[in-house]
């Protein structure tokens, strides 16, 4: 047989949803750590001012009295700022955005370079003989059972073939190189034709009586 299964498109799409996962999330505290918040901050400290100014004219008697909103509404339509009360922004909080968006992208160049690296690999059948995506080579009169436990959820199977007196095991994963089944009926159709072969013969007795 000749097979060439690949990196399949179903797995490339969840691949790919995986890795904008990762960097949008690292975008979103890379932009809050160092635009969204710092802006913040600088808001906050006109606020907090603007509270002192008007508890010390008696006008307010803390940041949540309504005399408060009132004028920092007032402000922030002059200023094109957002209407809402800012939150006080710490270092430690800007660092911790910052630090926690960089590892999401760390996260997300290497997940973007392991999937690259996935293309490099597929599983091969040419002839009697089965590559599989780590470069194992297999003979397929070697595999003695499929282990299909997980085929109908994931579409893996493994190939459990004997070399120097013990079991291995060869993944098959459909999913992920599609193309794989043509191997994995393969291999099931001459374990069933050595099965056949093996079985002893009808005896003389066993025949009908003429």
């Amino acid at each position: 047989m000749n097979v060439h299964a690949r990196i399949s498109k179903e797995w490339r799409r969840r691949m790919s949803i995986l890795f904008l996962m990762l960097f949008v999330s690292a975008v979103w505290f890379l932009v809050d750590g160092y635009l969204r918040w710092p802006a913040e901050a600088k808001r906050h400290e006109v606020f907090a001012a603007l509270v002192d100014e008007l508890i010390a004219a008696g006008q307010a008697k803390d940041a949540k009295d309504p005399a408060v909103t009132r004028a920092w509404v007032r402000l922030a339509r002059e200023r094109d700022w957002p209407k809402t009360a800012p939150k006080p922004r710490t270092a430690g909080d800007l660092a911790g955005q910052r630090w926690t968006g960089w590892v999401f992208f760390a996260g997300a160049v290497g997940f973007a370079g392991w999937v690259a690296w996935n293309h490099t690999r597929s599983v091969r059948a040419e002839g009697d003989w089965v590559t599989g995506a780590s470069g194992e080579r297999v003979h397929l009169d070697t595999i003695v059972e499929m282990d299909r436990r997980k085929w109908a959820d994931k579409g893996i199977a493994y190939a459990i073939y004997e070399v120097g007196g013990k079991h291995r095991r060869l993944t098959l994963d459909d999913h992920k190189f599609l193309g794989c089944e043509a191997i994995i009926l393969e291999a099931e159709k001459r374990m069933a034709d050595r099965a056949a072969a093996a079985a002893p013969a009808p005896s003389n007795g066993d025949a009908p009586a003429a």
